[in-house]
């Protein structure tokens, strides 16, 4: 590690230059020849590698016989934050400005950037930017705020968030608009930098619409702490708040308590798994490596559950000799799960899966899946749709005497609790509905049909991922204009709130997704076999459920709704108009979401589920031999 420091005969430097890197050995020479070539030459750069493992430090090496160079390595990751602030520490001049190690410089990016700063009204001057090769910017680029890259300000006391505080990919929420409270920002209206576009950027990882989001971020950077979190595709999570009653709790493993290794990810609700440690289960975690933003993964930000270390897992697993491995959830996990199950094949292995078989087949993991379903000693499917799929697709391979059927994202009975909301209808006589997150086959045109016939539709959490961007907040900023007054967008509801935010309204919207499988579970789609995760929201908050009529075909959602009478079923936009208008019909069906709701909660199913694991954990006649693969 190397600071700031005199050096005889060179004068103080008009420019720090801040160098974050993490893992982009391979990028950072080019980005410091970069800077070496600037016309500007009165710099100092601070090179901060924020816990690399990829051979960083040999790639800053040869630079630092140029005394203008320092450099500093964190031993573990701390943040972009941690990084930045560190780079300020170690340097003293009076402008500051930002290469991140995997972008470049034109020759005369300093010297722009200096020409608009010498007018003592600005403090932060930025340059126009090209990314995605030849697409330029004379600001920020499109759906993204102002980059590091193309930026210098004066040096001022702020300092940047560090983790603790917040992880966003929006920097003018991190830092530019802290800025903006001090003086004038100004461009030079020049390109002359580039933002590299990689898979391995930043904002990727936090972002949906680019595969990331907050789990992505955590596995990327392996963050143990629970984070408070910043996407500008679905918005903020507070970690800390939301799992600190968790947290704050002891679990006594009791004598005869299970050994139960994850495997695998979590999805949504993670802390249901806790409802086993409750029971007196001692959990333990491996997660896979290829995770999307919403499918949770370890560290886990709610505790209690031990992590074996990526690195040399399958001696980690043998010695620690769980009693079983009870493997989930969706489609991203498969490989992983596979991998774990052809390992260790002397550990009992139970597999849970949620959605979907039909992404397992279009990614060529179809044979994987199979055997997981095939070799497993029990397996848990989160409908019986889905169940009597594999049935059918796997003739002869599965065995319904150990199957069980239970969803797989259901949350912690404690999301139930809390007081309820008044009813919007009450106060305008109008109906109100709730989309949360993606409005699955929506559009324009119903939306405002239905507005037009006196029903709100109230979108929370809306994210557009995956997908192109733009595709649902455009149509919906359409069905506002047209019918004004009935279409309302809103921050995501947490699951501190499910029970006062959701129970305002009358109804909440499941996939509006017509079934067309003729009754051929064979022909069924992902669609057909799922439970969205929104009901059990939709039911903590004692909502009635929407959905779309499929007739002739089997939808798991729909049999669920009839079944239990928790919902209305509609066929278009005047049949459901209708129904909803019918105040004594809402009534009715708010009674029969009271008397089920206990059943959308995890812990009304552990002890099922704990059943099936000591089942499968006791049984005297496992062996290796008989899931040779």
């Amino acid at each position: 590690m190397s600071t700031a420091r005199a050096v005889p005969g060179v004068s103080v430097p008009r420019v720090a230059v801040l160098m974050p890197t993490h893992r982009q050995a391979a990028f950072l020479p080019r980005a410091v020849h970069s800077l070496l070539d600037q016309t500007a030459g009165e710099w100092e750069l601070a090179v901060v590698d924020d816990g690399s493992d990829d051979g960083t430090a040999e790639a800053v090496d040869p630079f630092l016989t140029d005394p203008r160079v320092h450099h500093r390595r964190f031993a573990a990751n701390r943040g972009l934050g941690a990084a930045l602030n560190a780079g300020l520490d170690m340097t003293r001049a009076p402008v500051v400005a930002y290469l991140p190690s995997d972008d470049v410089w034109a020759p005369d990016h300093l010297a722009r950037l200096l020409e608009v700063l010498a007018d003592p009204a600005v403090v932060l001057a930025h340059s126009g930017v090209v990314h995605h090769e030849r697409r330029t910017s004379p600001g920020a680029p499109e759906g993204h705020p102002l980059q590091l890259v193309q930026v210098a300000h004066r040096r001022l006391p702020e300092r940047w968030p560090e983790r603790a505080e917040l992880e966003s990919d929006d920097l003018e929420r991190l830092y530019w608009g802290r800025l903006r409270h001090h003086g004038r920002v100004r461009a030079t209206g020049r390109v002359t930098c580039t933002w590299t576009d990689h898979p391995g950027q930043r904002h990727k990882a936090i972002r949906e619409s680019f595969d990331g989001g907050l789990n992505v971020f955590r596995h990327r950077y392996r963050i143990a702490e629970p984070l408070r979190f910043h996407s500008s595709d679905s918005g903020e999570v507070d970690e800390r708040a939301l799992y600190r009653r968790f947290r704050e709790r002891t679990y006594r493993p009791s004598r005869d308590g299970l050994r139960i290794l994850l495997v695998g990810e979590l999805a949504y609700n993670p802390e249901r798994v806790l409802a086993l440690a409750e029971r007196g289960h001692r959990l333990h975690g491996l997660w896979t490596p290829h995770g999307l933003g919403a499918s949770t993964v370890g560290p886990l930000p709610f505790g209690h559950v031990t992590d074996l270390p990526r690195t040399g897992w399958a001696d980690a697993v043998r010695h620690l000799r769980p009693d079983v491995v009870y493997a989930l959830l969706n489609w991203r996990a498969v490989p992983f799960a596979h991998e774990v199950l052809r390992t260790v094949p002397e550990v009992p292995f139970v597999w849970h899966y949620k959605e979907s078989p039909q992404a397992s087949i279009r990614r060529g993991e179809w044979p994987l899946l199979a055997d997981l379903v095939a070799h497993s000693d029990a397996q848990v499917y989160s409908s019986p749709e889905e169940r009597d799929w594999f049935a059918r697709a796997l003739p002869g391979r599965t065995d319904p005497s150990t199957a069980l059927v239970l969803d797989g994202d259901l949350p912690k009975a404690e999301w139930f609790d809390g007081p309820r909301g008044r009813r919007l209808s009450e106060d305008d006589g109008e109906v109100h509905t709730v989309v949360l997150g993606r409005p699955l086959g929506l559009d324009a045109a119903f939306v405002t049909s239905l507005a037009r016939q006196g029903v709100h539709l109230h979108f929370h959490g809306l994210v557009d991922a995956p997908g192109p961007k733009g595709a649902w907040t455009s149509w919906i900023g359409d069905a506002r204009r047209a019918a004004p007054g009935r279409v309302h967008v809103h921050p995501h509801v947490d699951q501190r709130h499910w029970t006062r935010a959701l129970s305002r309204y009358d109804a909440g919207w499941l996939h509006r997704v017509r079934g067309d499988n003729g009754g051929d579970l064979l022909r069924a789609t992902w669609d057909d076999l799922n439970y969205p995760a929104r009901i059990p929201p939709l039911m903590a908050a004692g909502v009635p459920v929407l959905q779309q009529r499929s007739p002739g075909s089997v939808v798991a959602a729909e049999r669920l709704v009839e079944q239990l009478g928790i919902g209305v079923l509609y066929d278009g936009a005047e049949d459901l108009a209708a129904r909803l208008h019918d105040t004594a019909g809402r009534g009715l069906l708010g009674n029969a979401v009271r008397a089920h709701r206990e059943r959308f909660t995890f812990d009304a199913h552990a002890d099922g589920l704990l059943a099936l694991l000591r089942s499968v954990a006791g049984r005297a006649a496992h062996t290796a031999e008989r899931r040779r693969l």
